[in-house]
């Protein structure tokens, strides 16, 4: 069988219901990279947690971090890096939140946070990457990738219309998760990233796999030439995408059974 490039969301995804990695999806992946087949992790993730998951995996993987921003080779060397303007990272700092929104910079080697939030520990607990508190008050000196507010629906709503009237033509603007509302580099998305490998692979976009589950997997999913979507994923995103394949849900192994289908694993 030819090489394909298989391109994953992980939360809601390609993880279980406790954000970690099942028997049968890892021996998945392991046997499809053992037979030639590109794995891509592609997440809102910071690196350094995608890259603790793919030690886990034991297998050499692509890595395609905060949403696109970077994008790093199975040999971990640097294929993209889409940075926010530092002056853009101010004003979106400075923009006036409500007390229980959480704001977090993802730059290349952290994960900051404006103060704790004990209950997103769990998600990042089998990965051991976490966030440190800061005051975000010198910006000069650091790489951002992503900018994330984390909070209510209803209260993120208002950031989401402030920040496409004020910086929509700069910044690229989404949601991961319904409380996870996501601001990158204008151009900076998981379909993107997704086109550098495949241009570095000399792979056509009809040898790509795409699986997802939320607004920031559309592009890629709209891109790649496979493309389905987990029953548990965003109703509105499923609307958005009437040709992808809809599949089971993340905690029954989805995307691990639809890989050994499409794959004849079986």
């Amino acid at each position: 069988m030819p090489q394909y490039l298989i391109a994953s969301d992980l939360d809601n995804t390609l993880l279980n219901a406790e954000h970690r990695v099942d028997a049968l999806t890892r021996d998945t992946l392991r046997t499809l990279s053992a037979r030639g087949h590109v794995i891509a992790l592609a997440s809102g993730r910071h690196y350094h947690d995608i890259a603790a998951i793919r030690r886990q995996l034991d297998i050499p993987a692509w890595i395609i971090s905060s949403n696109g921003a970077h994008v790093h080779d199975v040999d971990d060397g640097v294929v993209s890096d889409t940075l926010v303007p530092t002056a853009l990272v101010r004003a979106l700092v400075d923009l006036p939140r409500p007390a229980s929104v959480r704001l977090n910079l993802y730059t290349r080697d952290r994960w900051l946070i404006d103060a704790e939030a004990p209950e997103l520990l769990p998600l990042h607990a089998m990965t051991g990457f976490t966030y440190q508190v800061d005051e975000m008050d010198d910006l000069d000196n650091e790489h951002v990738g992503k900018v994330l507010y984390i909070g209510e629906p209803a209260l993120l709503k208002p950031l989401e219309l402030t920040l496409r009237e004020r910086h929509g033509e700069a910044l690229h603007i989404t949601y991961s998760a319904a409380n996870s509302l996501e601001i990158m580099q204008r151009g900076v998305n998981k379909a993107t990233a997704l086109s550098r490998a495949l241009k570095a692979l000399d792979l056509p976009t009809e040898k790509a796999l795409a699986f997802g589950d939320n607004f920031n997997d559309v592009e890629m999913l709209t891109l790649a030439g496979h493309a389905y979507v987990v029953s548990n994923a965003h109703p509105a995103v499923i609307d958005q995408l009437p040709h992808a394949t809809t599949i089971g849900a993340h905690h029954e192994s989805a995307v691990a059974h639809a890989l050994r289908e499409f794959f004849a694993l079986d």
